[in-house]
């Protein structure tokens, strides 16, 4: 069958896909965006997780059929979707004046979290909305890479979607939000500390920007 949707921005389209191809494996294998990891193909480990229609999902477990029409944004577009909220104002809390809600935290105590080494000094490069080469970091991509959260780096983009998600409907995230936001994302390298602290910055980045 043929597969017709918008992907970073950009209408696709899928020939050849059989029923029971994943949205994950197009992604991969057909459109040439490996950023989405292909690890457990089961839902379970969230290194596939891209946004449906705003919403995000394992895309190991959407069948390719399923996105007749729809619009998805992967880690390869993360960047260019976060400029494109920030010029027009979708979703998010900080444009309902949310970004002073209590359980946040300052951007003076946030950085305590910045990382200093060879990843600190790292310019913002990520403008293709489809690669994201070319393109600035959005905030959560720099604070990944400003709070040393990235390791091996198999996890990162699902963690990257999942945490942009959960400062778009609450940008002053306390720790229990995140832990619970991030609880279907695994990661065998770095024990999760600098992942919260990432996720800390820059949700007081975006609170200091407001």
């Amino acid at each position: 069958m043929r597969v017709n949707f918008t992907v970073n921005g950009r209408q696709q389209e899928a020939d050849d896909v059989w029923e029971g191809e994943s949205l994950l494996y197009v992604l991969r294998e057909r459109l040439g965006l490996p950023g989405s990891k292909n690890a457990c193909e089961q839902g379970e480990c969230g290194s596939c997780t891209v946004r449906l229609d705003g919403v995000p999902v394992c895309s190991c477990l959407v069948a390719a059929g399923q996105v007749e029409g729809r619009d998805v944004v992967t880690v390869e577009g993360l960047a260019d979707f976060a400029k494109q909220r920030e010029e027009h104002g979708h979703g998010g809390a900080c444009g309902t004046g949310g970004c002073g809600s209590k359980g946040g935290v300052s951007l003076d105590a946030a950085k305590q979290w910045q990382a200093h080494g060879p990843n600190s000094e790292l310019r913002s490069r990520a403008a293709d909305s489809q690669t994201g080469e070319g393109a600035p970091l959005s905030n959560i991509q720099q604070a990944f890479i400003d709070a040393g959260a990235v390791q091996c780096g198999f996890c990162t983009p699902g963690l990257l979607v999942q945490a942009d998600a959960l400062l778009e409907q609450n940008s002053s995230p306390s720790d229990q939000d995140i832990r619970e936001a991030l609880s279907g994302n695994l990661c065998r390298c770095t024990g999760y500390e600098k992942i919260l602290d990432a996720v800390r910055l820059a949700a007081a980045r975006q609170g200091e920007a407001v």
